[in-house]
């Protein structure tokens, strides 16, 4: 590295620290245009001083940063980048590592071989199940779902490597209507769309309803020949943190010879925690899981894991080949047996190191601190008159809405919305709606940096005011007294 190289490095860390130690705003401060303004100074003829170029970034991109990594932050499932995965990230960067395989980066390859044990380790998973290190949950459930899907045609013959998926059979895909948005992303880039999904109904916290899919099943391999069957299931509903029931599914899917995936994004981490593992009981059942890192082992973005119990439907559905990536008996881990990239980054270091920062007890301890703190906030907000709380609180998420008694359901979603532009006009908060069950929830996910007792406690209070605030308003402007 050149001496301007170390100068713009060291920079970058002062400034880096200075983001993290003084206090953010929550909400980005510039319109779409400004920043436009910020970014497009023009491409110069003649390159410039590189720590200059790092100062004017860091003035471009400060009004429109979003302080997800900074107390008050609730607005989605998103965890804070520990500042020892950040700086195993910038080591990652530095060492300039390309983790295609062994020979490119042993000590990336051998990251990720051990990191995988823990993993596996910390969330009782089969031992000998394949993990697969990639950018985050979508990512991962594409790559467990590309190994169903290859597994599940071969089994009736069909070799998707040879043929493609012209002529093959159709596959079905039992899904529930209150399946995460990115499980029918990825099925649709694995090439199956509408006419593979078999919807099956959930219950108002958004659990499958096991009924209804036992009977799907039943009905679409009654008289039938062989159908390929994936069954793709939840751990932590994104609005109600709820879990499907995995020992039942499990049963049905052992009885159809289905495969059986779990997106287990944020939701699988409550394995980690002998007060949570409970609500995950069966989940080690399951042939695909996929998991975020940068939710509740607070890693940088650009880190999940989806793991297979079968290597080798993993190896089929990912392995890249060619001469020139030579591999010898007695290399290590070979990383794209894994996942569809060739050259990536070595994500391994950063969750070697977050693994041994925190450690087992430490998260779970996180975790079951942010449950707490969730449950605290729901009965908090369980006595003031008027704030419904829409979810049973069994891990870390809240959806509430407001209103009065005689409030009709627009009227509800009118006073919900506006509670939420109130909390975040103190920008003390950075909080989202989202529309749930044809009604406008308030999200409100504990996960992030200062989510303790404490912070539960103020922000009870502070939904209580904005709540009581909005009242007195209406109550004012419609002449009540």
């Amino acid at each position: 590295m050149t001496e301007d190289g170390f100068a713009v490095a060291a920079r970058a860390a002062v400034l880096a620290a200075d983001y993290r130690l003084s206090p953010q705003r929550l909400h980005a401060q510039a319109g779409l245009e400004e920043l436009r303004a910020g970014f497009d100074t023009g491409l110069p003829d003649i390159g410039r001083p590189s720590n200059q170029v790092i100062d004017d970034l860091v003035r471009a991109a400060g009004p429109g940063l979003v302080g997800n990594t900074q107390p008050g932050f609730h607005g989605w499932v998103m965890g804070s980048s520990h500042p020892a995965g950040v700086a195993a990230d910038w080591l990652t960067s530095a060492w300039g590592q390309n983790a295609a395989i062994y020979h490119t980066s042993p000590a990336a390859a051998v990251a990720e071989e051990i990191s995988a044990k823990w993993l596996l380790e910390l969330l009782d998973l089969p031992r000998t199940a394949a993990v697969g290190f990639t950018s985050g949950a979508t990512m991962a459930g594409f790559i467990g779902l590309a190994a169903a899907r290859g597994e599940v045609l071969r089994r009736v013959g069909c070799d998707i490597a040879r043929d493609g998926l012209q002529g093959a059979p159709l596959i079905k895909v039992f899904i529930s209507d209150e399946s995460h948005v990115s499980n029918f992303a990825a099925l649709r880039y694995l090439g199956l769309g509408e006419s593979n999904f078999v919807r099956v109904p959930a219950n108002a916290q958004g659990v499958m309803d096991v009924a209804a899919l036992a009977l799907a099943l039943n009905s679409e391999i009654n008289g039938a020949a062989v159908v390929p069957k994936i069954i793709v299931c939840q751990a932590g509903h994104i609005n109600s943190g709820a879990f499907d029931r995995f020992e039942a599914i499990a049963d049905l899917a052992e009885r159809t010879g289905a495969w059986l995936h779990i997106d287990g994004a944020f939701g699988l981490w409550a394995r980690a925690t002998p007060d949570h593992k409970v609500l995950v009981a069966g989940a080690e059942r399951a042939d695909s899981w996929g998991v975020d890192g940068h939710k509740w082992l607070q890693l940088p973005y650009e880190n999940g894991f989806a793991i297979v119990r079968d290597p080798v439907a993993l190896r089929r559905a990912m392995d890249i080949t060619a001469s020139y990536l030579t591999q010898t008996a007695n290399d290590g881990r070979n990383p794209t047996h894994f996942g569809p990239e060739l050259s990536r980054r070595a994500r391994g270091f950063a969750v070697w190191t977050m693994l041994q920062t925190l450690g087992r007890q430490g998260i779970a301890d996180m975790i079951d601190n942010h449950c707490l703190a969730a449950k605290r906030l729901a009965a908090r907000l369980a006595a003031v008159p008027g704030v419904r709380i829409e979810n049973d609180v069994v891990l870390n998420q809240l959806a509430l809405t407001f209103g009065s008694g005689s409030d009709d359901v627009t009227q509800r979603d009118h006073a919900t919305q506006a509670v939420c532009d109130r909390l975040n006009e103190t920008r003390s908060y950075f909080l989202r709606t989202a529309d749930w069950k044809a009604r406008t929830i308030l999200r409100v996910s504990m996960i992030g940096t200062g989510t303790n007792l404490t912070a539960a406690d103020h922000l009870a209070d502070d939904i209580r005011d904005a709540w009581s605030s909005f009242l007195a308003e209406r109550n004012h402007g419609s002449g009540a007294t």
